[in-house]
């Protein structure tokens, strides 16, 4: 991504590159251990019309940096590679295969006069290892969410299977990576909960188990609202990645607005006439086509003797949408899907509405917002909440801040900081640009805040942070 800012009255502009994706590919250095069988290692690799000698190169360089690291610390090897030009990330998510993405870093592009070549400086300090090496371990655990493990491949058809596989999925799947938009968010690929009153949540909780009973070939269930999760079946890191897909993924390509109301409290008579705004997002779109085609994406999760397939049905009726999971081995059909529709349709349209009400309710009462002096980012390892007022929308395609790049690397120099160490602690930072920046570690909880007080001095700064988790975090505890 080119950004130009201009310099100078003469006209001579400068010109800015973001991070960008070099290279991506996965190798398996035991599939072709003797010389001239070099290309049986590698499974997959992006660009695909790299020259046969420059893939078995690079991947050669790869395995020389992990086994060279390895001498160091045999359990820990190369997590990445720095050099002037662009970073290189490794992962082994399974025993002998590796991932390996190449990001260039970003430059500058400077004008010299005299027709000389423009100079180019590369900002090396500018990506982090944290972000950048979660985003590669998002890659894989996307691939496992929808294909199994890379075993399982080999297993059911050996390597010809996995490079199908892979090239299947990461051809796709890379084409939505923007590394320019990757941030602390990544990092933690936390969930945002949506906040609920006691008697609206027990509504859902009993929808859930009506609709369960119901129908007992579902197994799981998930209930989001507004993009946001309200209640799962699934166990923390398997829903983890799927909320991962549903937000970036599945609920942007269907987000025109279905009512022009958009969730305003239906009339008694709609719902007593049971007419509903559901629809499927997964499977049928029509239900009345008699050509309608009744698959559902397949997806991996983990169960007691491994992992267990799972169909995965999506269905939404204004901002709620309810994900049902069947196992695979059962073949859906169109009574199914018709008696899905006439259960769930209603009574979900119905507990959009509610929510829709509760919610304004509640922002009546807690009365008009003023824009805060303040901008955090909060995250809890334990349940995954992620709560964040500096994003003003985060999808896989666009990533749009309320504050300067500058003050979301301090972020995530901090949180390095943390991760280097297990005690609880506090860091305090004015920015360049008299911002103060603060981050917050206490009990598995992380707390980050942006404050725009450029007078303030290091006292008043604390005062504001205690003033703030008193305020939205009242009822969480964070040492002092």
């Amino acid at each position: 991504m080119l950004m130009i800012s201009p310099r100078m009255a003469s006209g001579m502009q400068e010109k800015q590159y973001t991070p960008s994706l070099l290279s991506f590919f996965i190798y398996n250095p035991t599939f072709g251990p003797r010389e001239g069988e070099e290309e049986k290692k590698i499974l997959f690799y992006h660009p695909s019309d790299v020259e046969k000698n420059e893939k078995i190169r690079n991947v050669g360089l790869c395995e020389a940096i992990v086994q060279f690291t390895r001498t160091f610390c045999p359990t820990k090897p190369a997590k990445s590679l720095h050099t002037q030009k662009n970073r290189q990330f490794f992962f082994e998510p399974e025993d002998n295969f590796w991932i390996v993405m190449v990001v260039r870093n970003p430059m500058v592009e400077k004008p010299n006069k005299d027709g000389k070549p423009p100079t180019i400086e590369y900002q090396e300090d500018e990506i982090l290892d944290t972000v950048y090496g979660a985003v590669v371990r998002q890659c894989y655990s996307m691939y496992k969410l929808f294909n199994g493990t890379f075993g399982r491949a080999m297993e059911a058809g050996g390597v010809d299977l996995l490079t199908q596989k892979l090239e299947k999925f990461f051809y796709r799947y890379l084409q939505t990576l923007h590394l320019q938009s990757c941030d602390l968010l990544d990092v933690f690929g936390g969930i945002s909960f949506f906040p609920l009153d006691k008697m609206t949540y027990l509504k859902i909780q009993s929808f859930v188990n009506r609709v369960e009973e119901s129908l007992s070939l579902i197994k799981y269930t998930a209930f989001l609202y507004n993009d946001q999760l309200i209640w799962s079946g699934l166990e923390q890191d398997d829903m983890r990645i799927l909320y991962k897909y549903l937000t970036t993924s599945l609920f942007p390509r269907h987000s025109e607005p279905e009512l022009a109301g958009r969730d305003s409290p239906l009339r008694p008579e709609v719902a007593g006439n049971l007419l509903h705004y559901g629809r499927f997002l997964t499977g049928p779109t029509n239900l009345k086509d008699p050509e309608a085609k009744f698959r559902f994406p397949k997806i991996f999760v983990s169960a007691e003797d491994g992992y267990e397939e799972l169909h995965l049905i999506v269905y939404k009726a204004m901002s709620a949408a309810a994900c049902f999971m069947i196992s695979a081995s059962v073949e859906l059909t169109r009574d199914f899907c018709e008696q899905l529709d006439a259960l769930v349709g209603p009574q979900l349209t119905l507990l959009a509405s509610d929510i829709c009400e509760q919610f304004t309710i509640n922002r009546r009462i807690s009365g008009p917002e003023k824009e805060p002096q303040f901008k955090f980012i909060y995250f809890n390892h334990m349940n995954l909440a992620e709560k964040s007022t500096i994003h003003m929308r985060k999808t896989a395609s666009v990533c749009l801040t309320s504050v300067h790049p500058d003050l979301m690397k301090i972020l995530g120099d901090i949180n390095c900081d943390f991760a280097r160490v297990d005690e609880d602690e506090e860091i305090i930072v004015k920015a360049m640009t008299d911002y103060w920046v603060v981050g917050k570690k206490s009990d598995q909880r992380e707390l980050y805040v942006i404050l725009n007080q450029k007078n303030a001095n290091l006292i008043e700064v604390n005062e504001e942070v205690k003033r703030l988790c008193a305020t939205q975090f009242n009822n969480i505890f964070f040492l002092d």
